[in-house]
């Protein structure tokens, strides 16, 4: 009688060939551009988010990051999500200023100076937020702060005067308005660009986070960081709307949850780490000191004008957002 040992063991080679077949095609990868360097916090958290996720789903979606705007610069992430060259991404929120008020929200001087008080802004925002990316085709996954942006400057500013016609960088067109404002010339410069700019001089001056300051080295070109604490803008993390609903119902799920724990993981470090970036522009010899009241005043002066501004684009949505937050406070 012929052995049938040959025939079983090609059927169990074409089961498992099958099979590791199939794991192959339930397996989905996304890449996922950021604008900021690695060993950002902001990149380090969207990092564990993706472990998180791949953990989760045991393998089933992975999460491929490609930070310092390696794949797509800032600007164009959110075009790349929508036009399916990337499925997931991170861009600051103002950064979209232009296509809607909404969005620079969280960059209107001096109305959120605080975590707390950023915290209660995006509650009252978020679901507004939300609806604006909607219209675009894109679902909202979390969003993080940064730490209170301050001034930084190659020498001493007492009052406003002291800005007239200086080179500002700028990152979103709210910044660019206050900079106007202020007397100075704005000049949009990404993250990732920053270092260059201030080495080769294209500007002297930058309205940022202490992290962003740390990140590009700034004590190597600016002597001064002013603490004015005008506002904490905040980055979101979005997902094609199409590519979200192609998942099924347990990898979103699993999706949703790990945003909301990178959500809340980010806020806690945000906070936790703004000392100790202050600390390391001490250390490496900037001169951190509050804004005087001259230009504290001024400052406020600003922020005022620019308050009724963006009530002015924003409408009675924007209104309504508005006071509910002040409602909340």
């Amino acid at each position: 009688m012929r052995s049938t040992k040959p025939l079983r063991s090609a059927l169990c080679a074409t089961v498992a060939a099958f099979g590791l077949s199939t794991a192959a095609l339930a397996e989905t990868t996304w890449d996922m551009p950021t604008p900021y360097p690695a060993t950002n916090f902001h990149t380090e958290n969207i990092q564990q988010f993706a472990n998180d996720v791949a953990s989760a789903t045991d393998g089933k979606l992975k999460i491929t990051v490609h930070p310092g705007g390696a794949l797509f610069k800032g600007p164009e992430i959110k075009r790349a999500v929508q036009a399916g060259q990337a499925q997931i991404g991170e861009l600051l929120i103002s950064s979209l200023a232009n296509e809607d008020a909404m969005y620079a929200l969280d960059t209107v001087p001096f109305l959120a100076t605080s975590y707390p008080e950023s915290a209660k802004l995006w509650k009252e925002s978020r679901s507004a937020v939300e609806a604006r990316l909607a219209k675009h085709g894109l679902k909202l996954l979390f969003a993080v702060p940064w730490p209170p942006q301050g001034i930084y400057s190659k020498s001493a500013v007492a009052s406003m005067g002291d800005f007239k016609n200086m080179k500002i960088r700028s990152y979103s067109p709210t910044v660019a308005r206050m900079i106007e404002l202020m007397g100075g010339q704005p000049v949009t410069v990404q993250a990732a660009d920053l270092t260059q700019a201030l080495a080769t001089g294209v500007v002297s001056a930058n309205i940022t986070s202490s992290s962003t300051g740390y990140d590009s080295k700034s004590w190597e070109q600016l002597s001064h960081y002013y603490d004015v604490q005008a506002w904490l803008p905040k980055n979101m993390v979005f997902v094609s709307q199409k590519v979200f609903d192609g998942l099924d119902a347990g990898t979103r799920e699993a999706l949703l949850k790990a945003a909301a724990t990178a959500e809340t993981r980010g806020w806690k470090i945000s906070e936790e780490k703004t000392t100790w970036y202050v600390d390391q522009l001490k250390q490496n010899g900037m001169q951190v000191l509050p804004p005087s009241d001259a230009l504290r005043a001024d400052l406020k002066k600003v922020g005022d004008t620019m308050t009724a501004e963006w009530l002015t684009r924003a409408g009675a949505d924007g209104k309504a957002v508005l006071d509910a937050y002040h409602a909340a406070q």
